[in-house]
């Protein structure tokens, strides 16, 4: 690490049974010097630690999270004060309620938080403990849909992509009526197109077949709408790269996320690539769940 290197630091953070010790891991594995349970208030000394160590640890990450009880309601101002030292970025798992209560079940472990009530409980307080820190956090994984081998999979594509562009731009399909990603920085609606559903010859295909991608793009509006839409995420992204920001998930919907939705961002994304420091994968969250 040269005098004109800055160190790289993740923080690692979010909800009980979400997956933070299968990223802990596949960071591990990455090269990442990792420490479990941190509390806030020993991240200073950590980055004085890896600051001295130099080019032996250039990449560092920490676990932090409410086992540091008290603690832990410093973490947003530690985190702040450290962003002159070092290119500190914060990961924050989550999943919803359903999947957090099955995976504590199936452990047979209580909640951090449950005390005399539900898992349930425990879960809600925990959640409203960290809404701050989910809305001021740098990257958001939903992992609610991933088993642990998925999860360790995204979290290997994703940083070790980071050498090859400056941001790292997922393209992702979704039905509206399975609910909104909420691991989206933005959100586009591919419903005022109509519904490939309704036309008898196309309703078993989807938006990966030709067919399908020929009546969706075809449509009055359609082209229009990517040559815009990538007009607008231009300047966009380039702020994005401009600000440090390595991840953007860039969300297109359309009812059932089989159809409109996956022509189009298969579409988006080919256009996207053309733009100098990016690297570009589609994701369809929805497709083949009907």
């Amino acid at each position: 690490m040269t005098d004109g290197d800055r160190q790289e630091m993740l923080i690692v953070t979010g909800m009980s049974g979400a997956g933070r010790s299968t990223v802990a891991d596949a960071l591990e594995d990455l090269g990442w010097y990792v420490v479990d349970n941190l509390p806030p208030q020993m991240l200073r000394p950590l980055v004085e630690l890896a600051q001295r160590a130099g080019a032996s640890l250039p990449r560092i990450a920490a676990v932090v999270d409410i086992r540091g009880g008290t603690f832990f309601s410093e973490l947003q101002e530690m985190v702040e004060s450290l962003r002159d030292k070092v290119d500190v970025r914060v990961v924050f798992l989550d999943a919803n309620d359903a999947v957090l209560v099955r995976r504590f079940e199936s452990v047979r472990r209580p909640h951090p938080l449950q005390g005399d009530g539900t898992l349930l409980d425990g879960i809600t307080a925990e959640r409203a403990r960290l809404a701050e820190v989910r809305e001021s956090s740098d990257i958001i994984v939903d992992s609610s849909d991933l088993n642990i081998h998925q999860l360790a999979t995204l979290v290997t594509e994703t940083f070790a992509e980071e050498d090859r562009a400056g941001l790292r731009v997922i393209v992702q399909s979704f039905g509206f009526k399975y609910g909104l990603p909420p691991d989206a920085d933005l959100v586009a609606d591919a419903r005022f197109l109509p519904n490939p559903f309704w036309e008898p010859e196309l309703r078993a295909h989807t938006g990966e077949d030709p067919e399908v991608a020929e009546f969706v793009l075809g449509q009055p509006g359609a082209r229009e709408f990517l040559d815009a839409y990538v007009a607008a995420l231009r300047p966009v992204l380039e702020g994005y790269q401009r600000e440090n920001k390595r991840h953007a998930t860039i969300a297109l919907g359309c009812t059932g996320g089989k159809h409109r939705s996956v022509a189009l961002v298969r579409e988006l994304a080919a256009r996207l690539r053309s733009i100098p420091g990016l690297a570009v994968s589609v994701k369809h969250r929805d497709l083949g769940r009907e």
